[in-house]
């Protein structure tokens, strides 16, 4: 009998995937008499705008592959919509590359960057769970923190940010940005800013990475992460890209040719028509905002206490007492909401509600928690 190697299974080193845990309390919560109000995941519920559905019908009887580096006018879209929506200038069509989901973008750039055993990613201390994923599938080790003191002498590879935050809505400011870019330049560090909630801000401002105020106009050693997936509601349709340092851009495509990761073409011109056209993002923005505006204060009134939550579709709530005990309460109350300790062991204590939900949904758990 040939003897094989041994084999480490798919998920090694891997934590439980986090919403496998809830299926006790959505049960309990599914039991209320007028059924289960569902605020954990943030999956869109409104409809794509018709603008982006007729351009990928437009293009749908195209028979060839696509590329991978996307095609001119999606590169020219971003470009000219990072600087209308958000002041980022200095950036390129070549500095650009369209991404297939940026969860996917996220759980792979540690290993798409060379990482691996012996290096290190930083990740904030509360967090999307795929910054950690994504390391460890790289073999690379993991260190929690949100400020440069806490990182010492250390020059790791990589440095997550994420501003505004999912899971929290904390904003980081100009200051702090620029002080985080100026430490990793000294060490060399790449520095990864997941930017999906930019467009989402309901509290003063929420500058990129690379805005110049933050960059001083040099993208060197910068990633900025971004999604349609909230501001267009195109989460069915995987539209993400990164764009920032040339170089780093240019290393991510290579990989990624080879591994054949490349955007089907209908989804690439109904991003064009996304990043072209700011309407149907404001009406959306609008929809989040009037949400926000009813759950919030309905969430205060019931006791509870929302830290940050300036920006991003969530709300980031706390008692003072084990998230797990504070998901029961809304359970008994046929709400359904995610555990802080998904997003790391700081978030324990914290609850985070999704705004992602109808307007009679959100409805109904406002006039629950009454």
């Amino acid at each position: 009998m040939v003897s094989r190697p041994e084999r480490r299974p798919p998920g090694r080193a891997l934590p439980v995937f986090p919403w496998d845990t809830l299926a006790e309390a959505r049960a309990r919560a599914a039991a209320h008499p007028g059924g289960l109000v569902d605020l954990t995941v943030g999956t869109p519920v409104d409809p794509v705008a018709p603008v982006i559905r007729d351009a990928l019908a437009a293009d749908s009887a195209v028979p060839g592959y696509p590329t991978t580096v996307g095609t001119p006018a999606l590169r020219e879209a971003v470009v000219d919509s990072l600087a209308r929506r958000y002041g980022i200038t200095g950036l390129t069509p070549g500095a650009v590359l369209p991404a297939i989901g940026t969860k996917e973008l996220i759980a792979a750039l540690p290993t798409q960057l060379g990482l691996g055993p012996g290096h290190t990613v930083v990740v904030p201390e509360v967090a999307y769970p795929t910054y950690e994923v994504g390391a460890l599938l790289a073999g690379a080790a993991v260190v929690r923190a949100d400020s440069l003191m806490q990182l010492g002498p250390s020059s790791p590879a990589l440095l997550y940010l994420n501003s505004p935050s999912n899971p929290s809505g904390k904003v980081l400011g100009v200051e702090h940005l620029r002080k985080v870019v100026d430490w990793a330049r000294e060490r060399g560090v790449i520095v990864a800013s997941d930017e999906c909630y930019l467009g989402l801000v309901w509290e003063g401002e929420a500058p990129s990475i690379l805005d110049p105020r933050v960059s001083g106009g040099d993208h060197t050693g910068l990633l900025a992460l971004h999604s349609l997936s909230k501001t267009s509601n195109l989460a069915s349709y995987r539209a993400g890209f990164v764009a920032g340092d040339p170089a780093l851009v240019a290393e991510l495509l290579e990989v990624r040719k080879h591994a054949g990761l490349m955007m089907p073409l209908p989804v690439q011109s109904a991003m064009v028509a996304a990043l072209r056209d700011d309407a149907h993002e404001a009406e959306q923005r609008e929809r989040y905002r009037a949400r926000r505006a009813l759950l919030y204060p309905a969430v205060e009134e019931a006791g509870f206490r929302i830290d940050y939550s300036e920006a991003g579709l969530y709300l980031w709530a706390t008692r003072d007492e084990q998230g797990r005990d504070t998901v029961d309460w809304f359970a008994e109350r046929g709400i359904l909401v995610a555990p802080g300790e998904f997003y790391g062991p700081a978030g324990a204590r914290h609850v985070r509600i999704a705004l992602t939900a109808t307007d009679e949904t959100v409805s109904e758990a406002v006039r629950r928690l009454a």
